[in-house]
């Protein structure tokens, strides 16, 4: 058998720049640089909405050539305050990648890399702003429409592959708040008492790891434990996806969207098995926009770090760099 060539991560040595930015009366975010200070610019938007950036996002780019950039978006992970909706919304968080642009003197994106809740903000930034991105990278393809969010957190998608833990966790809602989860959820998320909040971010975060990739182990739900990150990625994932993330439906597939991105070289890397961002989203884009290039990892699902997603990424993040 012929051997199968896997791309080694990229090793980057400490953040050459690190900062915070006032994007509001608000909001603060943390960002953080890293690779060549003076190489080709990249942002990478993270998932959530709440989760955060680490020195292990850089691992797909090659620190020779890129210029990495890394930021917690509204309320997540070192950004101020921590878990705060108030001035949080898509438009606030498209705003905040180009004021961050601007800051850092950066005149434009060579690339945009994005997965999960971080592809639909690339793609909403990009068809905001496209002159400012070079080339787009994403991951785990979300366009947030109500078909998605109910494949996720609805009775007849993800919970037909994990009855026993979807069970789990519709059973911490009253039955009469169980029709939706999203917004049953988020009433206890914004609970005066801390315990209610934290069971119901345990519970919340529990079901989204439980999902989020082909297998689990014994680390999987250690960041159950971390009650900052718990209420924060499950306060603002119920924030935007009980307001649809303030999209109307089918957005960032409509033509005229798409139209203004056409010309941006594009790759989308799916998971077959993705059970968050269910396939169908990745294929119904790349035929709404056949100019792009769709890579399917057959035995992935929606984890960045599993083992035939981030090694493609690598390779595309490569190939991308002599664009």
């Amino acid at each position: 058998m012929a051997s199968v060539d896997i791309k080694s991560p990229y090793a980057h040595s400490s953040s050459f720049d690190e900062g915070f930015l006032q994007v509001s009366t608000i909001h603060r975010l943390h960002y953080e640089q890293y690779g060549k200070t003076d190489g080709k610019p990249v942002i990478f938007l993270h998932g959530g909405p709440g989760g955060s950036t680490s020195l292990s996002n850089t691992l797909y780019f090659n620190p020779d050539i890129y210029r990495v950039v890394l930021f917690d978006q509204r309320g997540a992970g070192k950004s101020t305050p921590s878990a705060e909706i108030k001035e949080n919304t898509t438009d606030h968080l498209i705003n905040d990648i180009e004021t961050l642009r601007i800051h850092l003197k950066i005149s434009k994106w060579h690339l945009v890399f994005g997965g999960s809740w971080g592809s639909a903000l690339a793609l909403l930034y990009a068809q905001n702003h496209p002159e400012m991105v070079g080339s787009l990278i994403l991951r785990g393809i979300l366009a947030c429409r109500k078909i998605e969010r109910e494949w996720s957190r609805g009775d007849s998608g993800a919970a037909r592959i994990y009855p026993e833990e979807y069970h789990k966790f519709l059973s911490f809602l009253p039955e009469s708040e169980r029709q939706d989860p999203f917004k049953g959820y988020y009433k206890y998320l914004l609970s005066d008492d801390k315990s209610t909040r934290l069971a119901a971010a345990k519970e919340w975060n529990r079901w989204d790891m439980t999902i989020g990739s082909l297998t689990t182990d014994e680390h999987t739900f250690e960041k159950l434990n971390d009650e900052k990150w718990l209420l924060s990625h499950a306060l603002l994932e119920a924030h935007y996806f009980s307001h649809a993330a303030w999209l109307t439906d089918e957005q960032i597939l409509f033509k005229q969207n798409v139209d203004k991105i056409r010309h941006i070289p594009t790759t989308l890397v799916q998971g077959r098995y993705d059970i968050i961002c269910a396939p169908q989203t990745a294929w119904e884009l790349h035929n709404a926009w056949p100019e792009s290039r769709l890579i399917w990892i057959a035995d992935a699902g929606h984890s960045a770090k599993e083992p035939g997603t981030q090694s493609k990424l690598i390779e595309v993040c490569d190939e991308y760099a002599n664009l």
